[in-house]
């Protein structure tokens, strides 16, 4: 969740940053990355399967950045992006009944 949450964070500030000309939007969004990119490689080394764990980071943060886009950024969201959105969770959810440890 923190890897996730994190990767989040990070990409919302993105906007803000505008083109990583402004410091502290830049210092979050890297910060944000780089914690993300942690929390994950330590999901992982603990035993976390790496594609299960991608999918579901990959997976839900696309799920939260396109709510928070909507929601907080103003940016209209399509029947087709939320279409896609139920792909790529039914994705992941196929990936995590695969049967893979």
């Amino acid at each position: 969740m923190v890897a996730i949450a994190s990767e989040v964070c990070g990409t919302s500030l993105l906007k803000a940053t505008e083109g990583f000309t402004k410091l502290w939007p830049s210092v979050g969004s890297v910060t944000g990355y780089a914690l993300s990119i942690l929390a994950l490689s330590l999901s992982i080394q603990r035993g976390m399967n790496v594609s299960i764990a991608y999918a579901i980071w990959s997976g839900v943060g696309t799920a939260a950045i396109v709510a928070i886009s909507f929601l907080f950024l103003h940016q209209p969201v399509t029947g087709i992006q939320i279409g896609g959105i139920g792909l790529v969770i039914a994705g992941v959810i196929v990936i995590n009944l695969s049967g893979a440890h």
